[in-house]
């Protein structure tokens, strides 16, 4: 298998890592500073130059893109998924994971402990933002910031607004974030690959800094995680849309506290603070996937006409409440059940005698009009415009 590894920095550490292990399991693989792409954008042709030379076929690739690079780096991983070159992680999922706010927007929709979070722009409503938070200290956050840097600990109020109100006027974007004490300047780093973490370390900060970050000084031991942390983190990368990702969570009473999903996790750190040969998962994981790469069913399978792919919650059905697969008779309506989520537990290609419990989700495949009865009635008209009517405020 031939992968190229888009990378800036061919000598450090992660970059030289990945590529002995692409070559130790006998691929070929060459990094190629991201920047020296051109695109070419023609009909039904899409294309790659490198130094002005057409790029030849390669089988997958391993972005490593920078933050400063983040756009063009995005670009050129479209171009090559556009080529039909297999990604180990997607451009959406890198875009997305790059935009704090966005990351932390896409998060709050799920079952994911975070820090409470607010952004603002007006500020006169950041006052009101930290209270919503929990007051005091706060930590503010650069939307842009990287490696610990644009990360500031504020501890009363007025300095919190005079810090907002400076990066406000110099059009720096921030986000308000809840300080979790009791993490005492330590987090976790979970290094997820697939659907397992397959490394994880604690960083401690340094004397005097609140920043755990090996960039600030900060000190990295091996860890277990707890199973609780293992499926955390596992299921942020997933909602991120991340095969590949670094996943930082805080230690708080109330369990795992997601900060960040990283897309590009450096492996040094954690190599060396477990002894874990992670580069080596990472091309084991890729060897795999390109042999079964990923299905959009919902686009494949809703080709049959009047077929579809829906996911829906069992609330309220006796019908399928307690039933036995076998007897919920969802064969005979033309629905095939693909998988069940039940909280901590996925049983994926369920067999009859699997039971359903009230709260699984089921994925299913059959035909639409038998899919729309099982699901949860839309909300009332009258309902409706009461919601409207609340937030008009009128």
């Amino acid at each position: 298998m031939k992968i190229a590894i888009l990378s800036r920095s061919p000598r450090c550490y992660s970059t030289r890592r990945l590529r002995e292990a692409a070559v130790r399991r006998g691929h070929e693989a060459k990094v190629f500073d991201t920047l020296k792409f051109t695109m070419s954008l023609e009909k039904e042709e899409p294309d790659l130059h490198y130094r002005g030379r057409r790029l030849r076929h390669y089988d997958a690739i391993i972005p490593r893109i920078g933050a400063s690079i983040t756009f063009y780096g995005l670009a050129v991983v479209r171009q090559f998924e556009q080529m039909g070159v297999f990604a180990a992680n997607t451009s959406v999922g890198i875009a997305i994971s790059r935009d704090k706010l966005r990351s932390m927007q896409v998060l709050s929709k799920h079952d994911i402990g975070m820090p409470a979070t607010c952004f603002v722009r007006d500020s006169q409503d950041v006052m009101s933002a930290i209270d919503r938070i929990g007051g005091v200290p706060v930590i503010l956050k650069l939307l842009e910031g990287t490696q610990g840097v644009g990360v500031i600990l504020a501890e009363s109020h007025k300095v919190a607004e005079a810090i907002i109100q400076t990066l406000h006027h110099a059009n720096q974007n921030v986000l308000i974030q809840k300080f979790v004490k009791e993490s005492q300047g330590c987090d976790i780093r979970a290094f997820v690959i697939g659907d397992r973490v397959v490394a994880a370390m604690r960083r401690r900060a340094a004397k005097g800094e609140f920043r755990s970050n090996v960039h600030r000084g900060g000190s990295v031991e091996n860890v277990v995680l707890p199973d609780e942390y293992v499926r955390t983190a596992v299921r942020a990368a997933q909602i991120m849309g991340l095969a590949i990702a670094g996943v930082d969570m805080l230690e708080s009473d109330e369990g795992p506290k997601v900060m960040e999903v990283n897309s590009s996790p450096g492996l040094e750190g954690i190599e060396k603070a477990t002894g874990i040969d992670v580069a080596g998962e990472v091309i084991s994981n890729i060897e795999e996937r390109v042999l079964f790469p990923d299905v959009d069913l919902k686009q494949r399978l809703r080709l049959a006409a009047g077929y579809g792919v829906a996911e829906f919650t069992v609330h309220h059905l006796p019908e399928l409440t307690g039933v036995a697969l076998r007897d919920s008779h969802l064969a005979e309506r033309n629905i095939q059940v693909l998988s069940i989520d039940r909280g901590n537990q996925m049983i994926p290609n369920p067999k009859g005698d699997d039971t359903i419990a009230e709260g699984d989700k089921l994925l299913c495949y059959g035909e639409l009009s038998q899919l729309r009865a099982l699901m949860p009635s839309p909300m009332p008209p009258k309902r409706r415009k009461a919601k409207k009517k609340a937030v008009n405020g009128k």
